[in-house]
């Protein structure tokens, strides 16, 4: 195994070591936990840590290192005194040091030449906001999945010193956005230090001036995730500013983070000591990597056909984004006054450059695109599903144009979720007993799930009922807080929610990324038939949230256009539109909604998770045929509704928004109210098992990191 994956481990050891030191003897080994996030995913990780103090738990944004500092000397004397808690932390303590250190499993990738994972975002936990949406869940997934198989992996992202925005809703419905400063210093994180001692640095040379960086390591379970951070004393105040917010609205600022990601990143893993057999690209944010190794190569003294053929033989990519203008893309003369001094260490003049990045390349007007640099760049690219992957090799076709539709070389890997970081732990206990303990390492093994059918109905419907109830306690208290915060509303419209939001009463969920095509006004699109299935004998009441991103006014007026519905009085105590939707949040939708709804616009759905993660936890999902579900739905596992993408959108909308009334009138809420005498809906349930049966072992994130390691890793 290369030295450098062993980098900034006795940094992050330094760090729990000087944690430890504040605490009592009996929580010191907690330190050392703190700082691996794979506590976060073990069973009962996240308890020992909140039975601390749950208040203070919750105030840190559950960051452990937050809790251990900031928990006063008394409540920690407690809590070393509780020989329950204590007990239960030494099993965690012990199976977690057990793992980390069981060795790399062999197979296509080598432990000294690993896949380095390049990511403008990731989503592991709460209390590390590098996130903004799906890519980054879908990230932060795939590093948990790759620690618990022991693949050889090592990821690189940037530190965000505010992340992604926060939201507010003031009284019409309008969005507000606000940034909040991470401390970097108390997250479960160590800045890596060189053999002198300093830390370590890299630099890239962008808009005409050298730009530092210093590299942090966390650690996801075995797999390191280093983060690149420009805040640093010899850097310009603007250039301190390139890792300040995820996608930064500044198209400038943009471009410098994304080539501090991409040049920086190979650098920062040379730095380290660490030579990757895979580059995986994910996403287009990081695709001058290649380039870097091609410029790397060229010092050497190879030229730049052999050093480009090398650099793409390494290099994978994988593409989230299913419409051409969703791609970003820079002006010519931004991306030279950004780029011009890496193009020049490459011995290009500018046109060759920027043909680099067109689908067109002696059009000198095209812009510059990231996700076609990142095409041409990687000898093998993927869409996340099967769908998307037929979108894709549409949408680029014209970068082969002597190769038919079929063979345009862009395949698929359809998504999947970690499923101990998504499933509840109620279901999570209930499979444990009849699929048994070790059954999470079978997951993708279609037989495993075959148990799910000796389950009594009674109980996994019991299962059901208890996610439901403790969500639904949830959503009434924070939609009251909600609702007061935004000021200048009426007393009854504030406890609506509180008053009308039943444990008991079929829930359906609305959570993700606000943007138009995801059409989340086709649920109250005909108020008329919408109010009698909010408020008729066997009532749905329906949960809301999501973020429109800033600059997106569109998605904003979408959300402020349904507050007039959402406020009414016959509808607030029945709908609740929830703030600052993120991953906390997600993880409490996704356990205790009965239903998710998803409504895209076909074919703009590129994949999509968070219906997965529902079906995890006996959730039933109701979607428009796109993404992950076209090829997921039979019939019977869910509900799905066949949009036409060729109508005009406005009648397109009129029947996806009537066919989705249809299936609740008629099949959905009537099967989830027909209880037999015990109080159980048995064909309700029987609907589930099969959901959990069929898409178990297909949507799990072990099955996609197969995929990605037996026929997208491996240099055929």
């Amino acid at each position: 195994m290369s030295d450098g994956w062993q980098r900034g481990e006795q940094d992050l050891e330094r760090a729990a070591a000087e944690l430890a030191g504040r605490l009592p003897p009996a929580l010191a080994p907690l330190a050392r936990l703190a700082f691996d996030y794979r506590w976060s995913w073990w069973p009962g990780g996240p308890e020992i840590f909140q039975a601390i103090d749950p208040r203070r738990w919750q105030l840190c944004g559950g960051n452990p290192v937050r809790l251990l500092e900031e928990t006063p000397t008394a409540t920690l004397a407690r809590a070393a005194g509780d020989s329950a808690l204590l007990a239960r932390a030494t099993a965690v303590v012990e199976a977690i040091a057990a793992e980390r250190a069981r060795p790399f499993a062999p197979g296509p990738v080598a432990a000294d030449r690993p896949v380095a994972f390049l990511c403008a975002e990731y989503g592991i936990h709460g209390s590390l906001p590098i996130y903004a949406g799906g890519l980054g869940v879908l990230a932060g997934d795939l590093l948990k999945e790759a620690s618990d198989r022991a693949l050889p992996l090592v990821a690189v992202g940037l530190l965000y010193r505010q992340g992604s925005f926060h939201q507010r809703l003031d009284p019409s419905g309008w969005q507000h956005e606000y940034w909040i400063e991470t401390d970097a210093e108390r997250l479960p994180a160590a800045r890596v230090t060189g053999s002198d001692g300093r830390p370590l640095r890299i630099s890239v040379s962008l808009c005409g001036r050298r730009v530092a960086a210093q590299i942090w390591r966390l650690e996801i379970g075995r797999i390191p995730l280093f983060l690149l951070d420009s805040d640093v004393p010899e850097n310009t105040r603007v250039d301190r500013w390139i890792t300040s917010r995820l996608y930064v609205g500044d198209r400038e600022t943009r471009l410098a983070q994304y080539a501090l990601l991409g040049i920086g990143g190979i650098r920062a893993l040379r730095a380290l000591g660490i030579d990757p057999g895979v580059i995986h690209l994910n996403e287009g944010h990081a695709a001058l990597a290649p380039l870097e190794l091609a410029r790397e190569q060229m010092a050497a003294g190879v030229d730049f056909a052999t050093a480009w053929a090398e650099a793409r033989r390494r290099t994978v990519f994988t593409t989230h984004t299913p419409v051409a203008a969703g791609n970003d893309s820079y002006e010519p003369e931004l991306v030279l006054s950004v780029l011009g001094d890496f193009a020049a260490e490459l011995s290009f003049a500018p046109e060759p450059f920027l043909a680099l990045g067109r689908v067109h390349p002696e059009d000198p007007h095209e812009p510059f695109g990231i996700t076609v640099l990142g095409l041409h760049a990687s000898r093998a690219a993927n869409g996340v599903s099967r769908r998307h992957g037929e979108v894709s090799r549409r949408m680029w076709a014209p970068l082969w144009p002597d190769r038919p539709l079929e063979e345009v070389p862009i395949g698929h890997v359809t998504n999947g979720v970690h499923v101990p970081s998504w499933m509840a732990p109620p279901m999570r206990e209930l499979l444990d007993r009849y699929l048994g303990p070790e059954w999470p390492d079978r997951a993708t093994e279609a037989s495993t799930w075959d148990a799910v059918d000796a389950i009594p109905d009674a109980e996994l419907w019991a299962v059901r009922q208890t996610l439901r109830r403790e969500m639904v306690r949830w959503v009434q208290q924070r939609s009251v807080d909600d609702r007061l915060a935004r000021g200048a509303v009426p007393r009854q419209y504030a406890e609506a929610a509180a008053l009308g939001f039943s444990p008991e009463t079929l829930t359906v969920g609305f959570a993700r990324r606000i943007a138009t095509y995801k059409r989340l006004y086709l649920l109250l699109r005909e108020p008329e038939r919408a109010l009698p299935l909010l408020d008729g004998s066997t009532p749905l009441q329906l949960v809301i949230a999501g973020k429109a991103h800033p600059q997106d006014e569109e998605a904003k007026r979408l959300v402020q256009r349904l507050f007039p519905v959402a406020v009414a009085r016959q509808v607030a105590s029945r709908v609740a539109y929830l703030e600052d939707y993120d991953l906390a949040m997600a993880a409490r939708l996704v356990a205790g909604c009965d239903v998710w709804v998803n409504l895209p616009r076909p074919p703009l759905e590129a994949s999509g998770t968070s219906g997965m993660k529902a079906v995890l936890n006996g959730g039933l999902h109701l979607s428009v045929l796109d993404g992950w579900w076209e090829e997921a739905c039979d019939g019977q596992n869910g509900w799905g509704i066949a949009s036409d993408p060729l109508l005009e959108a406005d009648l397109q909308d009129t029947r996806d928004a009537s066919s989705l009334y249809s299936l609740l009138e008629r099949e959905i809420v009537p099967a989830f109210y027909d209880r037999d005498a015990a109080g159980v809906p048995r064909a309700w349930v029987e609907r589930i098992k099969r959901s959990l049966r069929s898409l178990g072992p297909r949507f799990h994130a072990g099955r996609m990191l197969e995929d990605y390691r037996d026929t997208i890793y491996p240099d055929r």
